[in-house]
């Protein structure tokens, strides 16, 4: 295919603004798709829950072919996520385009997290192709959304195209635009040296690891010897082909090109996303001599969270899942990890509160598990007094008090669009997490957006529902990762009659220690059962209580069958009852029940 005639774009848009229905719209008028196989909406929503929640969790590219103006075209489409738990594949996809159309609901307007997606394209240079769909519902305020466009990212009202993709109209306008608004890849021969940016790996159960690439230069067919230069692995390619929407292998793959590489590699960590396949082409050139593509990092998990069986016997079954998931998903990260309330289970790594709750339902439901998750939490880096520097993800993970120089916690820039007349109850909400007012900008009369720097901690577990809460379900939100910033954290112990409870200690700002300390041990005052000794539930850092609630015990009524006679009866049954309870308390164990562990977890209430 002449490079000239390729158009590589995305579609950039929130959550149910409908880029999976225009997607779908795409593949019928360019015949890629016959309108007897479109057995469901979202075509290019593979997985149960995209459907059923109507978001894109993976990537999707597909390549579709259409005549204009008397000339073939291929128009490589790019379905990328829309969340921000997986902002590093959209990156790594906006790097794999030229041009990207933004879709924003008639209806609801610009959000936040498709603002930050679309100056996420620019900073990559994409044409941008402005499109406002839903115009069919009655709701819809065409003029009203698309001034808002305007006013947000300087693109001319008489640039935007109104469409409806569920009734097909004017979509043809939109393939007309991106073949006469986006460039063309730059020119590549194919002889030179084979550069291609991988910006997704899955693996196929009958394939073994597929990479998805888009190439740079040279071209790439069934034999050829390439390296990943990051990994430095090297394999012999056993498959090219292009995505129509299902693999359909080919003789090559040329410059410009998006396609597939099937690698024959047993785990997509041999091949992550952003790294670059590379061959000498008829250069001559060696491995070590060639420049990666810009833009490679290793993703980090910044979310933790334990994953425990309701059954203990699961345990070896939950192992088998996660090894099976992590074969796909090369950012999750899992360890094993020990409760004394719910036994035993694994310490998961996540790249957000999505990418968690994702992979605890595909647990459930691919794999038949009854799962215990605990409240998320971050990971930190503690600095030691010898200039150590050691990463941990829970409290249990801190050396020795006497030798923490410092401990760093993960931030990030948040911003939150919201109508006007809730801008003082998310300034309440946000400085109360210990948040940074940092900007503040109004994109038309009664919507704002509201910049803010915030500690990933105070955000990871019910933040989202409290923003939905104060702002009556209007704000939208979006969050990027910034650093590791050093704070005045220490770490929290919960005792319960005098015994550390490690699966309850917290890591937190010593500013909060007493509040939040206070608010748990009387949440833990009401959920642990009362035995025949008085039950002490303290929160202390280090030897220092801050807060402290008693458990009355059970007392048993022993004098009630005395009658009559001198009062020393009474006094001696009571004594022997007090010396009872009092070689109970030596003696006892407190049992916390699972349910008050998880309650404390969760921060219900």
């Amino acid at each position: 295919m002449n490079q000239k005639n390729i158009r590589n774009f995305c579609i950039i848009a929130h959550i149910d603004h409908g880029k999976s229905t225009l997607a779908d719209r795409f593949l019928e008028i360019t015949s890629t798709v016959a309108k007897r196989d479109m057995k469901h909406a979202q075509l290019l929503d593979t997985m149960d829950i995209e459907q059923e929640r109507g978001i894109t969790i993976k990537l999707q590219p597909v390549r579709m072919e259409w005549e204009y103006k008397g000339e073939n075209y291929v128009l490589n489409l790019i379905d990328t996520p829309g969340h921000v738990d997986f902002s590093y594949e959209v990156s790594r996809s906006l790097a794999a385009c030229e041009g990207a159309i933004l879709v924003v609901d008639a209806t609801q307007g610009i959000e936040a997290q498709t603002l930050a997606i679309c100056y996420m394209a620019l900073d990559h240079d994409l044409e941008i192709i402005p499109v406002l769909n839903k115009i069919d519902l009655p709701s819809a305020d065409v003029e009203g959304r698309a001034k808002e466009i305007e006013d947000a990212l300087g693109i001319s009202v008489k640039e935007i195209v109104a469409v409806s993709a569920k009734d097909g109209t004017n979509v043809e306008q939109v393939l007309a635009q991106i073949v006469e608004k986006i460039p063309a890849p730059k020119e590549a021969k194919e002889d030179d040296e084979l550069k291609a940016l991988i910006f997704d790996s899955v693996y196929d159960p009958y394939k073994g690891v597929v990479t998805y690439i888009r190439l740079r230069s040279g071209s790439i067919k069934k034999g050829t010897r390439v390296t990943f230069l990051n990994t430095k692995k090297e394999i012999d390619v056993l498959e090219v082909g292009f995505f129509r929407p299902k693999y359909e292998a080919a003789s090559q793959l040329g410059a410009g090109e998006v396609g597939y590489v099937v690698t024959g590699l047993k785990s997509v960590s041999e091949a992550k996303v952003g790294d670059t396949m590379w061959g000498p082409g008829k250069t001559g050139k060696e491995s070590k001599d060639a420049e990666s593509l810009a833009g490679y990092k290793t993703v980090r998990p910044f979310v933790f969270a334990g994953v425990f069986c309701t059954d203990a016997d699961d345990y070896s079954l939950l192992r088998e899942a996660l090894n099976k998931l992590q074969i796909n998903d090369s950012a999750l990260s899992f360890e094993p990890e020990n409760s004394g309330a719910l036994g035993h289970g694994f310490r998961c790594g996540f790249l957000g509160l999505l990418h968690m709750e994702i992979v605890q339902e595909r647990l459930e439901r691919e794999y038949n598990l009854n799962l215990i998750v605990t409240a998320p939490s971050v990971s930190y880096i503690v600095l030691k007094s010898d200039g150590e520097e050691i990463m941990i993800s829970s409290p249990a993970g801190l050396p020795d008090p006497a030798t923490i120089e410092g401990i760093k916690e993960p931030w990030v820039k948040i911003e939150i669009l919201v109508p006007k007349e809730f801008v003082g109850a998310i300034m309440t909400l946000c400085s109360e997490k210990r948040g940074v007012s940092k900007n503040m900008q109004y994109l038309d009369q009664s919507r704002v957006l509201m910049t803010f720097e915030l500690p990933l901690a105070s955000i990871v577990v019910d933040f989202y529902d409290q923003l939905k809460s104060v702002s009556s379900g209007y704000a939208s939100m979006n969050y990027e990762y910034l650093d590791y910033r050093q704070e005045n954290l220490v770490r929290m112990d919960i005792l319960v009659a005098g015994d550390k409870v490690d699966a309850l200690a917290l890591i937190l700002h010593k500013d909060n220690a007493f509040y939040v300390g206070r608010d748990l041990v009387k949440r833990l005052k009401d959920l642990i059962p009362r035995a025949n000794f008085p039950i002490s539930v303290q929160a202390a850092i280090g030897a220092n209580i801050i807060a402290r609630e008693t458990i009355a015990a059970y007392r048993k009524d022993v004098t009630a069958g005395l009658y009559g006679g001198d009062i020393s009866r009474k006094k001696k049954v009571l004594a022997k009852q007090k010396k009872g309870k009092k070689r109970a308390k030596m003696m006892g164990k407190v049992e916390m029940p699972q349910e008050a562990f998880l309650a404390i977890l969760k921060k219900d209430g």
